[in-house]
């Protein structure tokens, strides 16, 4: 976990920042300098072995287990103050968790080419009816699935995302040196699918999940899950919920217009804070 507090000055909102699948706090470090820059308290969260942490992807028992960091650092802020959620791409599913958990401790949360789970309904049924459609055999590419055995009923089931698929479909747009980066450090990770926090239908409640003020941010030139697709789910979740758009940017705007997606994340932050 990254946590810096600027110069010592009042910070008018604090952002917690959630990667997606098999990456890290490290996606975020071109948004977050933008806007510790400009003031803001960031925290950018290491999830069970993602990024610099010491578990490895198959030691994580649950997905409430792998969203505890977030859970911690949203529970953690001081009496009467709110925190702004940020996740990106699988991290909605954590951003749900913890809204659910906390509501009364969230300010707002933005979901960046993420899913945004329905209240009443499982978290997983908009992945998998997204990797439905992705069941040809070409479409993951070089991505590769493996079983590990842990010693319980249920193996974990682990996904990386391969060389290829990352540079055709989610960092076409991305700086090469980003890419790079990313090659590097992505970790194996799991889906949870069969997790209960995931299939189950009284997880998320209208009054919990569905009471925090949600915003949506579409990446329009996504390979990995098509800006007509997000604008869906965003509709899916009612009038209520805000849809912005970034023009010219990858399922990675942090690393293709990070500075673009860092201003959308303060204007939110202005807007309902």
């Amino acid at each position: 976990m990254m946590e810096n507090n600027g110069n010592g000055k009042k910070l008018r909102h604090h952002f917690v920042l959630v990667h997606g699948l098999c990456h890290g706090a490290w996606c975020w470090y071109k948004v977050a300098t933008v806007l510790e820059s400009a003031g803001h308290g960031v925290t950018a969260l290491d999830l069970p072995g993602c990024g610099a942490s010491a578990v490895r992807a198959e030691e994580v028992r649950s997905f409430e287990e792998y969203s505890r960091p977030l859970l911690r650092a949203v529970a953690s802020a001081p009496p009467g103050e709110k925190v702004v959620l940020v996740g990106h791409s699988f991290g909605g599913h954590n951003l749900a968790l913890a809204m659910e958990a906390h509501p009364e401790k969230v300010a707002v949360a933005i979901f960046v080419s993420a899913p945004m789970p329905v209240a009443g309904r499982p978290m997983s049924a908009i992945l998998e009816q997204h990797l439905q459609g992705d069941s040809a055999p070409h479409s993951f590419l070089d991505c590769t699935f493996g079983i590990v055995e842990t010693g319980s009923e249920d193996p974990a089931e682990t996904f990386l995302v391969g060389p290829e698929w990352m540079s055709q479909r989610m960092y076409q747009l991305s700086p090469p040196e980003d890419l790079t980066l990313a090659r590097m450090l992505a970790r194996p990770a799991q889906m949870f699918l069969r997790d209960e926090a995931m299939t189950g239908e009284k997880v998320l409640t209208e009054g919990r999940y569905g009471a925090v003020t949600r915003v949506f941010v579409v990446a329009e030139e996504d390979k990995t899950w098509p800006a007509e697709e997000q604008r869906r789910v965003a509709a899916s979740c009612g009038p209520g919920v805000e849809v912005r758009a970034i023009g010219g940017v990858d399922h990675m705007p942090m690393f293709s217009k990070p500075a673009e997606l860092a201003q959308v994340i303060m204007e939110v932050a202005e807007k309902y804070s």
